[in-house]
């Protein structure tokens, strides 16, 4: 008897700790009125790794830089592997931001995809990543559009996931930001570095913004040494963007 009432003792104990008050020196008056705390972006990455096994050991102990993981990792046959749970705060941003988000961490999902960052992504794998964000917009209600590059909130720091990843795939599906349509002229006085911040990419660094910018529009690295100047079809692309939708 004493044997089956001790584990039922420590279930009991532990279930009282989950619906307790976390902080000690209040009162707890518990209010129905809450929620989850739920993401509002979804971060790309690609893992610059050569295989699912190694990153799936590397999103669960640590690289060169330290412990690192992210919500989902997506194979090269499409198969999709959970890491972290969509509640939990997964380690694959860093320091950087887009609009008025600066803690990426908290406010979003990461997403692996197994690439090395120097081929196209395969057809199974996009076509599992589309699955995934279909399930992930869908359930945790984040908005379509809001689909980013690694490269997009830290651009002085990343690259991911590179010039060959297929955005306006991902925008036919309707999921991120594309233009659409044929490009026009910017009309004169357009100031494109102020619809660039409107869009979402922090100026500071006007050359690795701006190297973020064409690796995920017009699918080209123009290197970390590149000068910072807008040229025309940046500036269609960019007053395209910034366009009401």
């Amino acid at each position: 008897m004493r044997r089956t009432a001790l584990p039922l003792i420590a279930a009991l104990a532990l279930s009282a700790c989950a619906t307790a008050p976390r902080n000690p020196i209040a009162t707890w008056v518990p209010s129905e009125n809450f929620d989850a705390r739920r993401p509002v972006v979804i971060v790309l990455h690609f893992t610059e790794q050569d295989s699912v096994q190694q990153s799936l050991d590397t999103l669960r102990s640590r690289n060169s830089g330290g412990r690192v993981s992210s919500h989902y990792l997506v194979g090269d046959d499409g198969r999709i592997y959970q890491l972290v749970s969509d509640e939990g705060r997964a380690w694959h941003a860093g320091a950087g931001r887009w609009g008025t988000i600066t803690d990426l961490n908290s406010a979003s999902i990461g997403i692996e995809i197994d690439n090395d960052g120097h081929e196209p992504y395969a057809e199974p794998q996009i076509a599992g990543l589309l699955r995934l964000l279909d399930d992930l917009t869908t359930r945790l209600r984040i908005p379509k559009s809001q689909v980013i590059g690694h490269s997009d909130l830290a651009p002085t720091r990343k690259v991911d996931p590179g010039p060959h990843f297929p955005w306006k795939r991902l925008a036919d599906a309707g999921y991120g930001r594309f233009p659409q349509g044929a490009l026009v002229d910017a009309p004169a006085g357009f100031d494109g570095w102020a619809a660039m911040q409107v869009f979402g990419y922090t100026i500071d660094d006007r050359a690795a913004a701006l190297r973020a910018f064409r690796m995920r529009f017009r699918g080209r690295d123009d290197g970390a040494d590149l000068a910072p100047e807008l040229d025309a079809d940046d500036l269609r692309i960019l007053h395209a963007l910034v366009q009401p939708q």
